[in-house]
């Protein structure tokens, strides 16, 4: 039962580990742009918006349907950057080693 046991301390280590790595992930922050920087939009790494900054040139009224193609683009980008740090966190984490098809950590 030793072995047992050691793999039971194994799991609880690996367990903390992702803990951490959850909480570092949570602390990201990317920013992503859009119209050449005039509109930027901040994410955590959980993909929250944080933050949203709009070159006041682009709030003409007649023309608000580009300002919200311009927020959407720049939200994606933000949300693309974050995933892919989040990818090099985990990856990190685990040496490189595929994790079980529907683990979602």
């Amino acid at each position: 039962m030793k072995n047992f046991s050691d793999l039971m301390k194994q799991a609880q280590v690996i367990q903390q580990k992702f803990a951490e790595a959850q909480d570092r992930l949570a602390a990201i922050e990317s920013e992503g742009q859009a119209g050449g920087g005039m509109v930027r939009v901040t994410i955590n790494g959980k993909g929250q918006a944080k933050r949203v900054q709009i070159d006041p040139s682009l709030a003409d009224p007649k023309d608000i349907g580009m300002l919200e193609d311009l927020l959407l683009a720049a939200i994606n980008d933000a949300k693309t950057k974050v995933d892919a740090r989040s990818a090099d966190e985990m990856q990190k984490l685990t040496g490189g080693l595929p994790l079980p098809p529907g683990l979602k950590l």
